[in-house]
């Protein structure tokens, strides 16, 4: 015998729009109450909001029939199974929104990613009260972070994952943090707005052509980070540089990070140009100019990157990997 699925129409199956528009009046709302937060903040109860949930109103809802039945039947036991559970919805209310009261929420950072990617922002919840907080998510939009408890005194860092698609600044202009314990009868949650942004590079083009011959070699010399054939002394330890490189017993006995040199590494700079392409346009060139670059990299190669107006000279490693792809997502966009 097939099964029969009972199907009912939902609010938004007759106003499709009615509630986007209403979600973006209550964020404009909330956004004019509360203001921009700073990069750490301690929930107050003026600053929560708690509801029942689906199933919290069905709770609601059984309790009033069975108080409707007991007021019929005059039953003093139905009556205290009755009070009995309409007191522990009371108690899971007032629990539901302590859970996350008094939580201090602070901005750990977000790493640069490539547009396409999910730039993942790092927010701190810390609870410094003597209570544990139990079942605690971050949330924006249609993504959720994981659900993590904090006990007296921890602080843990949950991740939110915001899809990109172009290069530039991306702001995480506002995120929840909310609740279902105990009990999942209430969620109580908080909005904040902070004003936080991660960096988005150009997207690597897939298949890149090879840099034009007039942008390779332009001279050879020795590489400090690279070869094997003679230890050439010690040198201030650079963002990038191998672990293997590092002078251990040196750091023993003095505390200053230091890298070995070697000599015998013959090797050659390249430079990309942004001017030296043909009738392509400004994204292409951008996506070009990154794969070449992550490229480079990859091989610890030196590589140099002229843009309009200013060059960055060839260098290697994190940080200048770093320098020449902001310089890429940032072109053009006017902004800091």
């Amino acid at each position: 015998m097939s099964s029969i699925r009972w199907t009912f129409p939902s609010v938004s199956g007759f106003f499709p729009s009615f509630g986007a528009a209403a979600t973006r009046r209550v964020q404009s709302w909330a956004r004019k109450r509360q203001g921009v937060d700073p990069d750490q903040i301690q929930l107050t109860p003026g600053r929560t909001y708690i509801l029942p949930t689906g199933v919290g109103l069905i709770y609601a809802l059984m309790s009033f029939a069975m108080l409707l039945g007991s007021m019929n039947y005059n039953n003093n036991l139905s009556f205290l199974l009755t009070f009995l559970l309409i007191g522990l919805g009371f108690v899971a209310m007032h629990q539901c929104q302590r859970n996350i009261v008094g939580l201090e929420i602070s901005f750990a950072g977000v790493e640069p990613v490539f547009a396409g990617q999910a730039a993942l922002f790092r927010i701190a919840v810390t609870n410094n009260s003597k209570n544990p907080r139990d079942r605690i998510r971050l949330y924006l939009d249609s993504t959720n972070s994981d659900i993590h408890d904090l006990e007296p005194g921890e602080s843990q860092v949950f991740v939110i994952p915001f899809v990109t698609d172009k290069r530039g600044w991306v702001q995480l202009e506002r995120f929840g943090i909310r609740t279902l314990f105990p009990f999942e009868l209430f969620r109580s949650w908080a909005w904040l707005h902070m004003d936080i942004r991660g960096l988005v590079y150009p997207r690597p083009l897939d298949e890149a052509p090879e840099p034009p011959a007039s942008q390779m070699a332009l001279g050879h010399r020795q590489h400090d980070a690279r070869g094997e054939e003679d230890f050439a002394g010690l040198r201030r330890f650079i963002v990038g540089d191998s672990p293997r490189r590092i002078a251990w017993k040196a750091y023993a006995r003095t505390g200053a990070l230091l890298s070995k040199r070697f000599s015998g590494a013959d090797t050659s700079s390249q430079w990309f140009d942004f001017n030296e392409f043909g009738d392509v346009d400004v994204e292409e060139r951008l996506s070009t100019l990154a794969r070449w670059i992550v490229d480079a990299d990859r091989t610890r190669e030196d590589y140099g990157l002229k843009m309009p107006g200013y060059d960055i000279a060839p260098s290697h490693g994190e940080a200048h990997r770093h320098r020449c792809l902001e310089a890429l997502a940032l072109f053009g966009l006017g902004n800091e």
